[in-house]
């Protein structure tokens, strides 16, 4: 495994990192493709077999189940100061007032709840997972900080928002003296690539981690199509981000299987190279219902692209809606 530093921190990563989304309760969520804690805690301890460290989950999950399972298996097979946890904060927890959102109420209790969870004192990046059009961000700025000076969080950093917003955001601590955003969880893979125009070039300018979301377009880069699978059948968000422009990405997909097939590699090897290349990358989150979707993430690190590879890739791509910012 190589690990790499957090952005401008001292904390180091490994450089794939486990999603724990796939994990928790499929009789109780949206999705009734993710598993349960016995399937989950093998993918775990098999990722800490691997050399992975940075684990990422939402307390959103499975209605905290995800952060349970996540933070149970942790405390089981690892080494608190050794591994890194992510959780999010924002999406609606509960139906009534104050069950959503970035003001100083929501947050401080569900980093309490998230905390309980997870079986932890304190996590390690704590993400705002959307942007509050319904809370000043100088109070989701102040509260955020208050939280990492209580102990709680080690940093913070945030997911899915429009680049002038995650700006604002930075300009608002910077300001005042209150603690920034170190990473940004944007939705960025071969075919859909919108995040370069503004968000990217700011995070390299300010030297903000990327650890980007769906690196394989929830399996679409990597899977035959005529490969059938649980998640394929009943995954909706999938269906909303990738369908409409299926026809045009194909191509693109067919140039990664051209480059799998050419270098002997497997196609999740020239997928994640893509990403690897991007120059404030720090870790994919790599979501995964079988052992091997792991092994096959880790096994990509060492593979490397030209640049005539890249640019092979990169060709057909042509603007996509925005996707992902709800």
């Amino acid at each position: 495994m190589e690990y790499t530093k957090l952005g401008n921190t001292g904390m180091d990563v490994s450089k794939i990192c486990l999603g724990a989304m796939s994990f928790g309760d499929p009789a109780k969520w949206i999705h009734d493709w993710v598993l349960e804690e016995e399937e989950s805690r093998t993918i775990i301890k098999r990722a800490l077999e691997l050399g992975i460290n940075f684990f990422d989950t939402a307390n959103v999950y499975s209605w905290g189940r995800s952060e349970q399972i996540l933070g149970k298996a942790l405390k089981d097979y690892a080494k608190r100061d050794e591994i890194v946890i992510a959780t999010k904060v924002h999406q609606q927890m509960y139906e009534g007032p104050n069950g959503k959102g970035l003001s100083r109420k929501h947050i401080m209790s569900q980093i309490d709840q998230s905390l309980e969870n997870l079986q932890t004192d304190y996590v390690d990046l704590y993400i705002v997972h959307r942007w509050d059009y319904d809370t000043p961000i100088e109070e989701t700025m102040e509260v955020l900080h208050d939280v990492v000076k209580s102990g709680k969080a080690r940093y913070i950093g945030a997911s899915a928002m429009y680049a002038w917003q995650f700006q604002k955001a930075n300009n608002v601590a910077e300001k005042n003296g209150w603690t920034k955003f170190i990473s940004m969880q944007n939705h960025l893979n071969l075919i859909y690539r919108e995040e370069e125009r503004e968000m990217i070039p700011y995070c390299e300018s300010e030297n903000i981690a990327l650890t980007p979301y769906s690196p394989l377009a929830s399996g679409r880069l990597v899977k035959n199509t005529t490969e059938a699978s649980l998640r394929k059948k009943s995954d909706h968000v999938q269906r909303e981000k990738y369908d409409s422009t299926a026809e045009m990405d194909q191509i693109i997909i067919d140039r990664i299987a051209d480059l799998a097939k050419h270098y002997e590699v497997p196609k999740v090897s020239v997928a994640l190279a893509w990403l690897f290349s991007k120059k404030t990358l720090a870790a994919p989150i790599i979501g995964a219902t079988k052992v091997s979707h792991i092994e096959d993430a880790v096994g990509a690190i060492d593979f490397k692209l030209s640049s005539e590879d890249i640019k092979y890739l990169e060709e057909p791509y042509i603007p996509h809606k925005i996707v992902g910012f709800s």
